[in-house]
Order: C-alpha cells, then structure tokens, then sequence
C-alpha cells in the first residue's frame, strides 16, 4: 500500500466522529461534509506522517473550519420576520432498525430542538461546548481553536450550558416511552379528540416550523398546549400521509404525499408529554434528504 492510500485509510477511521463534530457545529449534513472533505484535502497536502496525533489534528481542523463558517454566517445573519427559527437538518432513519451508517451523528440523541437551541449560541461558545462536553476534548486544547484562556474558554462552555438547560429539556431516554406519546398525539388529532390532543401536551410546548425562505407565512413559533393543539387541528387533513421515523435518534414522524417529502416532525418527549415539536418543511431542503434509509411502505390508496 502506498502512502497515500495508508492516509486515505486512516482518514476513513475518524470520518464518522468528525462529521459528528461537523454537524454538531453547523446543523447542516452537506456543510458537514464540506467540512469533512476539507479536513481531508489539508491531511492529504500535509501527510499523516507528519501528525503525531491525527485524531486530535483532524479534530482541530474540522473545528477551525467550522469557528470560521459559524462567524461568517453571523457577520452575513439579518433578524427572522415573525420569530421565524431555522430547524437544522434532520438525520432520518427508520423506526424500527438502527441504521449502522448514522450511530455517529445520533450518539448522545442529538435531538433537533438542542440543534435549535445550539445555532443561537455565538460561535465561541458553540464549540466550546460541543467540543468539551460532547466530545470530551480538554479545555485547554479548546482554548487554542478560539484564541481565550482555558479559563475563558471553560466559562464559555458554562454559558452555553446553562443556556442549553433552559432552553432544550432532555428527552425521555425510554424510546418505546416517546413512540406511545407521539402515537396518542396523532391518535388524538385524527379523532379531533381536543381534551385527548391538550392532555398529550406540556402546558409550556413549543411548536417550532421552518418552511424556508419562500413561504414566510408558514415560518411560526407557536406556545402552549391549547395553541399548539388547534394547529396540531388544521393539520389533520395529512394524518393518512404520516410515516412513522426516527429523527435525530428519537421518535418523529416523516409526511410523504405522492411519493414526495412534505414535511419532516421531531417531537421531543419529556416525563410523557410533548414538549417541543420541530418541523422541517422546506422543500428546496426536504428534496435534499436521503428517504433510502426509511424504506417507507406504500401510501394508502
């Protein structure tokens, strides 16, 4: 084997972790990639030969890559219209088989409503979280990526975890648990059972939907039980198209109508209600997504 195939093949061990890192960082699947893909080509000019470390070194470059996308999306940023929150990418896999291919990208249950959470993070902050607390990289070695102190850096994490907390409950760990709640809540809409829809849902949920950038009427961050339920009313006209999926490791649904991707629902489920429901329905993003891996059944005639 030559050199430049070793490298390749090194490169392929630690591929699943950094684009773990990557989209933890940027909340997007092809930017990842473009992240990882650049990690790459700087490994291939430099040669691995000359890395004592290359986990760590990847590491590093997939991050500063990231630092640096995040601070030019916040340099280029203009204010949502009308509370308007952008719902990362969703990472789809059926409900009943673990796909092999995205245990990376779901370890830890990296759930769509903690994605929401981590893009109002300033970018410092962001990987000084994800890096330290989700991948266990020291503080110190944090530090050298944002150009703080390792004290700095360790408060940075700290804001940003207080924040998280707030902001983005962790989900129930039981995944049969959050597939019963999610199925009572379609159970419920479907009959236009009210009183069953409410009971299902925390009394503070959040209801955050990203239609993109074309259908700014659709964009709605929507709170409370009562208001989320009457929305969860109009809605119901799409029960027949709704497949059941894992979204981000936890129990979600897909909407397919006529063979195309609709909409993409990631419930968060926390002490057996419903509390935050995220849904992706941009069509210039949903077209973007791999179906493959659902394997989904034949729409009811």
């Amino acid at each position: 084997m030559d050199q430049g195939a070793a490298t390749a093949e090194l490169f392929e061990t630690h591929r699943g972790r950094l684009r773990a890192v990557a989209y933890r960082m940027l909340g997007s699947l092809s930017e990842a990639d473009d992240a990882v893909q650049d990690a790459w080509l700087r490994l291939d000019r430099t040669g691995a030969e000359e890395v004592d470390n290359l986990g760590a070194w990847l590491t590093t470059v997939v991050a500063r890559i990231c630092l640096n996308k995040l601070r030019t999306r916040a340099q280029q940023r203009e204010e949502p219209l009308d509370g308007h929150i952008h719902v990362s990418d969703p990472v789809l896999s059926r409900a009943d088989v673990a796909d092999p291919e995205h245990q990376a990208l779901l370890a830890d249950a990296v759930g769509l409503a903690l994605q929401v959470v981590l893009d109002t993070l300033a970018p410092a902050e962001r990987l000084a979280y994800v890096l330290h607390d989700m991948f266990a990289v020291p503080f110190e070695d944090v530090a050298t990526i944002i150009d703080r102190s390792p004290a700095a850096t360790r408060q940075l994490a700290s804001r940003a975890r207080r924040r998280l907390r707030g902001e983005a409950p962790a989900p129930d760990p039981d995944l049969a648990r959050q597939r019963q709640v999610v199925e009572a809540f379609f159970a419920a809409s479907r009959a236009g059972d009210f009183k069953a829809l409410v009971a299902v849902l925390d009394p503070d949920v959040v209801l955050r939907s990203d239609a993109g950038p074309t259908r700014p009427r659709l964009n709605v961050v929507l709170r409370g039980a009562s208001t989320v339920a009457g929305q969860a009313f109009t809605a119901r006209r799409l029960a027949p198209f709704v497949r059941p999926a894992l979204v981000n490791g936890a129990a979600g649904v897909v909407v397919v109508v006529n063979g195309r991707l609709f909409s993409v629902m990631a419930f968060t489920v926390a002490a057996g209600r419903v509390v935050a429901i995220d849904v992706l329905g941009d069509p210039d993003r949903l077209v973007k997504l791999d179906l493959t891996a659902l394997d989904l059944p034949p729409e009811p005639s």
